[in-house]
């Protein structure tokens, strides 16, 4: 099934910054999760119950939906913390909330709050599909399959006419950019069985990402694997192949990182919505491709590969630990004041040193994400070359500067 409009773009958030960069970048829609109930609760700075409101009202003000995630496994005492967010997501009117746990899907369904089933439910065929239907309009489906096969799974809903809870055509969401777990969808119990931290309750401790020796328990020889990090994929990116993902019929195209910086949110963001754009009006061509890959190399990575969309038996493993970006981010200071009448920002440096002619970057919950070039430096009021500890640097500003902004220095 061959799409003829522009998929959603669906963003990461996992801090108010991030949520302005999303909205900055052109995101269609959000997603993020609060307290424990999410799959990101020990690596994503907290956002809580009280914060539903106020990202409900910013994301209704940009004309961008918000869709709330409750994805881990749910336990009886779970149930009540549960009820009351899912009570403010009710009256914030938030768009919709992503699930794999049945309590999710009945409570959703009493409070006839929208329901998309989560990647976790691990859906891969079209009966799946057909039994997760009356109760949501957004199936995510698992992130193992094939595009063929995503490709058979729409074409049945279009055959067969199956609807959403809505009444309307029901949609299929991918993973289309970020991290892969070395276990299917997420169903990882490493963490568990080594740190009692369940990955499946958002706790993962990313045993995955470290360097493994394989041993001959036999003989006691160990084996390093082609120095590579055995259990630690690379991160998925489809930007060379969105064409094929599209006419896949996909409608919704999610990126992973809520535990990512609003650099992260913005670039990928940016990348695929103008990739899909360009699918679409016919301009996808190679050079632009290149292009947003050089763009997405520059923020967090692993090292890219397609996943498994084309069919490939095994994955590719990383060959170092961390980001492998291009582009490092050293923290310089914060905001220290703003003149409203100029729109000048001022910062203070904490730590080393900014000279004329270096790349920084502002984050902060109003700006999200600026990057730009210093071609001319203000320090302590005057024309200088260099700024260090302790000076006070000014440029001119979009939005309002406070203490929450942060100030970096780009370096390669």
């Amino acid at each position: 099934m061959k799409n003829n409009s522009t998929p959603e773009i669906l963003a990461p958030v996992g801090s108010f910054e991030s949520l302005q960069a999303a909205i900055n970048a052109g995101a269609d829609a959000i997603y993020f999760g609060v307290e424990q109930l999410n799959m990101r609760t020990k690596s994503s700075d907290p956002i809580t119950i009280a914060d539903i409101q106020t990202i409900a009202e910013k994301c209704k003000a940009h004309h961008i939906k918000a869709y709330i995630t409750l994805n881990t496994v749910m336990y009886q005492h779970d149930l009540q913390l549960l009820r009351t967010i899912l009570t403010e997501v009710k009256a914030a009117g938030i768009d919709a909330a992503i699930a794999a746990d049945f309590a999710v899907i009945e409570m959703c369904r009493q409070m006839q709050i929208p329901l998309h089933i989560s990647t976790q439910a691990n859906v891969s065929n079209i009966e799946a599909v057909k039994f997760f239907a009356p109760l949501s309009d957004v199936v995510v489906l698992a992130r193992e399959l094939t595009l063929k096969q995503v490709s058979d799974i729409t074409a049945e809903i279009t055959r067969k006419d199956i609807r959403g809870i809505s009444g309307k055509p029901l949609q299929i969401e991918i993973f289309v950019h970020g991290a892969l777990c070395m276990a299917v969808s997420g169903k990882c119990f490493m963490s568990l069985h080594t740190q009692n931290s369940s990955a499946n309750r958002g706790a993962c401790t990313q045993n995955c990402r470290r360097p493994y020796k394989v041993t001959d328990l036999e003989t006691g020889i160990e084996l390093e694997i082609d120095n590579e990090y055995i259990m630690s994929p690379k991160d998925l990116c489809t930007i060379d192949i969105l064409d094929q993902v599209i006419n896949a019929g996909v409608t919704v195209l999610k990126i992973e990182g809520r535990s990512k910086g609003p650099d992260y949110v913005y670039t990928t963001t940016k990348c695929y919505r103008e990739a899909a754009e360009a699918v679409i009006n016919g301009t996808y061509t190679q050079e632009k491709i290149e292009g947003w890959k050089t763009e997405l190399t520059k923020v967090y990575n692993r090292g890219f590969w397609e996943g498994y969309y084309l069919g490939r038996k095994l994955g590719e493993w990383t060959e170092s630990p961390g980001s492998a970006a291009t582009e490092k981010k050293i923290y310089l200071g914060k905001g220290s004041n703003y003149y409203p009448k100029k729109q000048v920002g001022e910062f203070t440096i904490e730590s080393g040193s900014l000279k004329k002619g270096d790349t920084i970057m502002v984050t902060g919950p109003a700006c999200g994400m600026v990057k730009e070039t210093r071609e001319q430096l203000y320090v302590n009021g005057e024309i200088a070359e260099e700024a260090g500890r302790g000076d006070k640097i000014t440029f001119p500003f979009a939005t309002k500067v406070t203490a929450k902004d942060k100030l970096y220095k780009i370096v390669l």
